[in-house]
């Protein structure tokens, strides 16, 4: 099993950005739009030179693999073998990640998932997706200035903001640390968007590692 590093550090102690983590529903199929946009961010991501970072289960974690495999590009899964976990999606034996992480529990597992990526794309999801992106968006909040930030992918996004934002203590700068967005280009736009913000401003730290 390779250990793969969290994050690496190039001149300026600026972090290198080469790691993107997909999120999302476990159970897309591929004729869903989910599937469809899924794929091609990653195959988009891919051709920028990027690693694609998943799951290593179904539904969008699969159709990222895809996705990079379809631009040549490489993929990196991160499972866990629960024993007591029956509503776990699992890992997917079809979503042929180029390197296999194994974590021995689900916190842990998703605590690698936001370790390896530099950014996240995050798509309609249940209640684990939840939980993935309120943990992304709250280290955001905490390393902001130095986050890893979020790209939203879905005008559904919209009603959800808007509803954190009226009825919680949401504070302005917890609202910089993502982008809303609704075509596969725009997302990879977003991407390098983030990507040079985060070169051009100074970083004298090591990078964030979230551990337990």
């Amino acid at each position: 099993m390779q250990n793969w590093p969290a994050q690496t550090q190039i001149g300026n102690n600026h972090p290198k950005i080469d790691k993107v983590t997909f999120l999302g529903y476990a159970d897309a199929k591929e004729a869903d739009d989910p599937f469809k946009a899924a794929f091609e961010v990653a195959r988009l991501c891919a051709l920028e030179g990027y690693t694609i970072v998943n799951g290593a289960g179904p539904g969008i974690m699969k159709a990222s693999t895809l996705g990079a495999h379809s631009a040549k590009g490489q993929a990196i899964g991160v499972t866990f073998y629960p024993d007591d976990i029956p509503m776990f999606e699992g890992r997917d034996e079809t979503n042929k990640v180029d390197h296999l992480i194994v974590e021995k529990t689900y916190l842990e597992r998703t605590l690698k998932l936001l370790e390896l990526g530099q950014i996240f794309v995050i798509f309609n999801g249940g209640t684990g997706t939840i939980s993935e992106f309120g943990m992304a968006w709250g280290l955001a909040k905490l390393y902001f200035g130095h986050h890893k930030p979020l790209i939203l992918y879905g005008d559904f996004w919209q009603e959800i903001i808007f509803a954190f934002t009226r009825g919680m203590y949401i504070r302005a700068e917890e609202r910089q640390v993502f982008e809303i967005v609704n075509t596969p280009q725009k997302a990879i736009d977003a991407i390098n968007k983030f990507k040079q913000r985060v070169l051009t401003l100074p970083h004298h730290h090591h990078a964030p590692k979230f551990e337990i």
